[in-house]
Protein backbone atom coordinates (compact mmCIF):
# COMPACT_ATOMS: atom_id res chain seq x y z
CA UNK A 1 0.00 0.00 0.00
CA UNK A 2 0.94 3.64 -0.31
CA UNK A 3 0.28 4.55 3.33
CA UNK A 4 3.89 4.22 4.59
CA UNK A 5 5.20 6.17 1.62
CA UNK A 6 2.63 8.91 2.07
CA UNK A 7 3.42 9.07 5.78
CA UNK A 8 7.15 9.50 5.11
CA UNK A 9 6.57 12.13 2.41
CA UNK A 10 4.12 13.95 4.67
CA UNK A 11 6.63 13.96 7.52
CA UNK A 12 9.41 15.25 5.27
CA UNK A 13 7.16 18.08 4.11
CA UNK A 14 5.32 18.89 7.33
CA UNK A 15 8.17 18.91 9.85
CA UNK A 16 10.41 21.48 8.10
CA UNK A 17 7.33 23.66 7.57
CA UNK A 18 6.46 23.34 11.26
CA UNK A 19 10.02 24.33 12.26
CA UNK A 20 9.93 27.34 9.90
CA UNK A 21 6.59 28.55 11.28
CA UNK A 22 7.73 27.99 14.86
CA UNK A 23 10.96 29.85 14.16
CA UNK A 24 9.06 32.76 12.63
CA UNK A 25 7.01 33.12 15.83
CA UNK A 26 9.98 33.27 18.19
CA UNK A 27 11.34 36.60 19.36
CA UNK A 28 14.89 37.53 20.26
CA UNK A 29 18.18 36.28 18.86
CA UNK A 30 17.98 32.59 17.92
CA UNK A 31 21.24 30.68 17.93
CA UNK A 32 20.08 27.19 18.91
CA UNK A 33 17.36 25.77 16.68
CA UNK A 34 17.03 22.72 18.93
CA UNK A 35 15.85 24.88 21.83
CA UNK A 36 13.39 27.23 20.16
CA UNK A 37 10.98 26.98 23.08
CA UNK A 38 13.35 29.13 25.14
CA UNK A 39 12.38 32.16 23.05
CA UNK A 40 8.96 33.74 23.64
CA UNK A 41 6.15 33.40 21.12
CA UNK A 42 5.40 36.68 19.37
CA UNK A 43 4.13 38.18 16.13
CA UNK A 44 6.83 40.84 16.12
CA UNK A 45 8.73 39.18 13.28
CA UNK A 46 5.70 39.33 10.98
CA UNK A 47 5.00 42.90 12.04
CA UNK A 48 8.59 43.89 11.24
CA UNK A 49 8.47 42.13 7.87
CA UNK A 50 5.08 43.47 6.76
CA UNK A 51 5.87 47.04 7.85
CA UNK A 52 9.35 47.02 6.37
CA UNK A 53 9.68 49.88 3.84
CA UNK A 54 11.72 47.65 1.53
CA UNK A 55 9.28 44.73 1.32
CA UNK A 56 7.24 46.13 -1.56
CA UNK A 57 10.39 46.80 -3.56
CA UNK A 58 11.64 43.25 -2.94
CA UNK A 59 8.32 41.79 -4.08
CA UNK A 60 8.26 44.03 -7.16
CA UNK A 61 11.82 43.09 -8.12
CA UNK A 62 11.00 39.41 -7.64
CA UNK A 63 8.02 39.74 -9.99
CA UNK A 64 9.98 41.72 -12.59
CA UNK A 65 12.75 39.15 -12.42
CA UNK A 66 10.25 36.30 -12.80
CA UNK A 67 8.48 37.83 -15.80
CA UNK A 68 11.80 38.89 -17.31
CA UNK A 69 13.00 35.29 -17.19
CA UNK A 70 9.86 33.31 -18.00
CA UNK A 71 8.74 35.28 -21.07
CA UNK A 72 12.01 35.13 -23.08
CA UNK A 73 12.80 31.60 -21.83
CA UNK A 74 9.39 30.41 -23.02
CA UNK A 75 9.69 32.18 -26.36
CA UNK A 76 13.19 30.75 -26.92
CA UNK A 77 12.11 27.29 -25.80
CA UNK A 78 9.07 27.32 -28.08
CA UNK A 79 11.09 28.47 -31.08
CA UNK A 80 13.72 25.78 -30.54
CA UNK A 81 11.06 23.12 -29.99
CA UNK A 82 9.47 23.98 -33.33
CA UNK A 83 12.88 23.94 -35.01
CA UNK A 84 13.97 20.63 -33.45
CA UNK A 85 10.65 19.06 -34.41
CA UNK A 86 11.64 19.36 -38.05
CA UNK A 87 13.97 16.94 -39.80
CA UNK A 88 17.33 18.42 -40.80
CA UNK A 89 20.95 17.20 -40.90
CA UNK A 90 22.64 17.12 -37.51
CA UNK A 91 19.42 17.18 -35.50
CA UNK A 92 20.58 14.25 -33.33
CA UNK A 93 23.66 16.23 -32.33
CA UNK A 94 21.96 19.60 -31.81
CA UNK A 95 19.17 18.27 -29.58
CA UNK A 96 21.37 17.30 -26.61
CA UNK A 97 23.45 20.47 -27.03
CA UNK A 98 20.34 22.63 -26.80
CA UNK A 99 19.30 20.88 -23.58
CA UNK A 100 22.78 21.05 -22.05
CA UNK A 101 22.28 24.29 -20.04
CA UNK A 102 19.58 22.59 -17.98
CA UNK A 103 22.18 20.16 -16.60
CA UNK A 104 24.74 22.82 -15.64
CA UNK A 105 24.65 23.92 -11.94
CA UNK A 106 23.44 27.46 -11.43
CA UNK A 107 26.61 28.55 -9.62
CA UNK A 108 28.71 27.44 -12.61
CA UNK A 109 26.44 29.39 -14.96
CA UNK A 110 26.77 32.47 -12.73
CA UNK A 111 30.56 32.21 -12.76
CA UNK A 112 30.60 32.00 -16.57
CA UNK A 113 28.28 34.97 -17.00
CA UNK A 114 30.24 36.96 -14.42
CA UNK A 115 33.22 36.73 -16.75
CA UNK A 116 31.17 37.38 -19.88
CA UNK A 117 29.57 40.51 -18.37
CA UNK A 118 32.73 41.89 -16.81
CA UNK A 119 33.04 45.65 -17.37
CA UNK A 120 36.73 45.52 -18.35
CA UNK A 121 37.27 42.37 -20.40
CA UNK A 122 33.83 40.78 -20.77
CA UNK A 123 32.98 39.23 -24.11
CA UNK A 124 29.51 40.83 -24.12
CA UNK A 125 30.93 44.36 -24.15
CA UNK A 126 33.44 43.33 -26.81
CA UNK A 127 30.71 41.99 -29.09
CA UNK A 128 28.47 45.02 -28.58
CA UNK A 129 31.33 47.38 -29.37
CA UNK A 130 32.21 45.34 -32.45
CA UNK A 131 28.70 45.71 -33.92
CA UNK A 132 28.54 49.38 -32.91
CA UNK A 133 25.73 49.15 -30.34
CA UNK A 134 27.84 50.72 -27.59
CA UNK A 135 30.87 53.03 -27.61
CA UNK A 136 32.12 52.40 -24.08
CA UNK A 137 32.12 49.36 -21.83
CA UNK A 138 29.00 48.87 -19.72
CA UNK A 139 29.35 47.87 -16.07
CA UNK A 140 26.50 45.39 -16.31
CA UNK A 141 26.77 44.04 -12.77
CA UNK A 142 27.77 47.30 -11.05
CA UNK A 143 25.20 49.65 -12.58
CA UNK A 144 21.76 49.68 -10.86
CA UNK A 145 20.14 50.32 -14.24
CA UNK A 146 21.55 47.17 -15.85
CA UNK A 147 22.17 44.80 -12.92
CA UNK A 148 18.72 43.21 -13.02
CA UNK A 149 19.06 42.58 -16.75
CA UNK A 150 22.48 41.06 -16.10
CA UNK A 151 21.07 38.49 -13.65
CA UNK A 152 18.09 37.75 -15.90
CA UNK A 153 20.32 36.68 -18.82
CA UNK A 154 21.94 33.62 -17.18
CA UNK A 155 18.63 32.58 -15.66
CA UNK A 156 17.01 32.57 -19.11
CA UNK A 157 19.92 30.52 -20.44
CA UNK A 158 19.41 28.02 -17.63
CA UNK A 159 15.62 27.67 -17.92
CA UNK A 160 14.89 27.72 -21.65
CA UNK A 161 15.85 24.00 -22.13
CA UNK A 162 13.00 23.00 -19.79
CA UNK A 163 10.49 24.71 -22.06
CA UNK A 164 12.18 23.20 -25.11
CA UNK A 165 11.97 19.69 -23.68
CA UNK A 166 8.33 19.94 -22.57
CA UNK A 167 7.07 21.57 -25.76
CA UNK A 168 9.11 19.33 -28.05
CA UNK A 169 7.58 16.29 -26.35
CA UNK A 170 4.13 17.68 -27.11
CA UNK A 171 4.98 18.48 -30.72
CA UNK A 172 6.30 14.98 -31.26
CA UNK A 173 2.77 13.70 -30.61
CA UNK A 174 1.35 15.71 -33.52
CA UNK A 175 1.19 13.58 -36.69
CA UNK A 176 3.14 15.07 -39.58
CA UNK A 177 0.16 14.44 -41.85
CA UNK A 178 -1.68 17.30 -40.14
CA UNK A 179 0.99 19.81 -41.16
CA UNK A 180 1.07 18.31 -44.65
CA UNK A 181 -2.69 18.69 -44.97
CA UNK A 182 -2.48 22.29 -43.74
CA UNK A 183 0.20 23.11 -46.33
CA UNK A 184 -1.89 21.52 -49.07
CA UNK A 185 -4.82 23.69 -48.01
CA UNK A 186 -2.63 26.75 -48.48
CA UNK A 187 -2.05 27.55 -44.80
CA UNK A 188 0.82 29.96 -44.17
CA UNK A 189 3.48 29.19 -41.53
CA UNK A 190 1.70 31.55 -39.13
CA UNK A 191 -1.63 29.85 -39.74
CA UNK A 192 -0.02 26.45 -39.18
CA UNK A 193 1.35 27.71 -35.87
CA UNK A 194 -1.97 29.22 -34.83
CA UNK A 195 -4.22 26.31 -35.76
CA UNK A 196 -1.93 23.27 -35.35
CA UNK A 197 1.17 23.98 -33.27
CA UNK A 198 -0.26 26.23 -30.56
CA UNK A 199 -3.31 24.07 -29.77
CA UNK A 200 -0.94 21.11 -29.41
CA UNK A 201 1.35 22.83 -26.89
CA UNK A 202 -1.07 25.21 -25.14
CA UNK A 203 -1.87 22.95 -22.19
CA UNK A 204 1.76 21.96 -21.62
CA UNK A 205 2.79 25.61 -21.98
CA UNK A 206 0.47 26.72 -19.19
CA UNK A 207 1.76 24.06 -16.82
CA UNK A 208 5.42 24.69 -17.69
CA UNK A 209 5.03 28.45 -17.23
CA UNK A 210 3.48 27.99 -13.79
CA UNK A 211 6.16 25.55 -12.63
CA UNK A 212 9.01 27.69 -13.96
CA UNK A 213 7.50 30.91 -12.64
CA UNK A 214 7.30 29.59 -9.09
CA UNK A 215 10.89 28.35 -9.32
CA UNK A 216 12.23 31.63 -10.68
CA UNK A 217 10.30 33.72 -8.14
CA UNK A 218 12.37 32.18 -5.32
CA UNK A 219 15.60 31.83 -7.34
CA UNK A 220 18.85 32.43 -5.45
CA UNK A 221 21.66 30.64 -7.30
CA UNK A 222 22.09 33.24 -10.04
CA UNK A 223 21.56 36.52 -8.21
CA UNK A 224 23.71 36.03 -5.13
CA UNK A 225 26.95 34.92 -6.87
CA UNK A 226 26.66 37.70 -9.45
CA UNK A 227 25.55 40.73 -7.42
CA UNK A 228 24.67 39.67 -3.87
CA UNK A 229 21.49 41.71 -4.25
CA UNK A 230 23.29 44.93 -5.18
CA UNK A 231 24.18 47.43 -6.30
CA UNK A 232 21.99 49.58 -4.03
CA UNK A 233 19.53 46.67 -3.69
CA UNK A 234 18.84 46.80 -7.44
CA UNK A 235 18.73 42.99 -7.58
CA UNK A 236 17.58 42.23 -4.05
CA UNK A 237 14.68 39.85 -4.46
CA UNK A 238 12.83 38.10 -1.65
CA UNK A 239 15.23 35.15 -1.74
CA UNK A 240 18.25 37.45 -1.33
CA UNK A 241 16.49 39.37 1.44
CA UNK A 242 15.83 36.14 3.34
CA UNK A 243 19.49 35.14 3.06
CA UNK A 244 20.69 38.55 4.25
CA UNK A 245 18.34 38.55 7.21
CA UNK A 246 19.45 35.08 8.27
CA UNK A 247 23.19 35.06 7.58
CA UNK A 248 24.22 38.71 7.39
CA UNK A 249 22.11 40.19 10.19
CA UNK A 250 21.56 36.86 12.01
CA UNK A 251 17.84 37.60 12.39
CA UNK A 252 16.68 34.01 11.98
CA UNK A 253 13.14 34.73 13.18
CA UNK A 254 12.71 37.60 10.75
CA UNK A 255 14.15 35.49 7.92
CA UNK A 256 11.73 32.67 8.73
CA UNK A 257 8.79 35.07 8.81
CA UNK A 258 9.86 36.51 5.46
CA UNK A 259 10.13 32.96 4.11
CA UNK A 260 6.57 32.21 5.22
CA UNK A 261 5.38 35.44 3.59
CA UNK A 262 7.20 34.44 0.39
CA UNK A 263 5.56 31.03 0.50
CA UNK A 264 2.16 32.68 0.93
CA UNK A 265 2.81 34.94 -2.09
CA UNK A 266 3.84 31.90 -4.16
CA UNK A 267 0.70 30.09 -3.03
CA UNK A 268 -1.46 33.05 -4.06
CA UNK A 269 0.22 33.29 -7.45
CA UNK A 270 -0.11 29.54 -7.88
CA UNK A 271 -3.81 29.70 -7.09
CA UNK A 272 -4.37 32.50 -9.58
CA UNK A 273 -2.34 30.73 -12.27
CA UNK A 274 -3.98 27.40 -11.44
CA UNK A 275 -7.30 28.65 -12.74
CA UNK A 276 -5.96 28.97 -16.27
CA UNK A 277 -4.23 25.60 -15.98
CA UNK A 278 -7.44 23.93 -14.83
CA UNK A 279 -9.28 25.44 -17.77
CA UNK A 280 -6.71 23.96 -20.14
CA UNK A 281 -7.04 20.49 -18.60
CA UNK A 282 -10.84 20.57 -18.30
Amino acid sequence: TLSPTLAVVGLLMAYPLYVAIDLSLRGGQISDLLNLERNPLTLDNYRDVLTSPGLLGDVLRSMIYTVGVVVPAFALGLGLAILLNKAFPGRRIIRPLVLLPWAVPGVVVSAAFSWMLDASYGVVNHLLRTVGLIEHNVAWLADPDTALIAVILPTVWKYYPFFTLVLLAQLQSVPGEIYEAARMDGASPFQQFRHVTWPAVRTASSLAIVITGIGVFREFDFIFPLTGGGPNEATQTLAIRIYNEAFQYFEMGTAAALGIVTMAICGLLLKLAGRSVRREFS
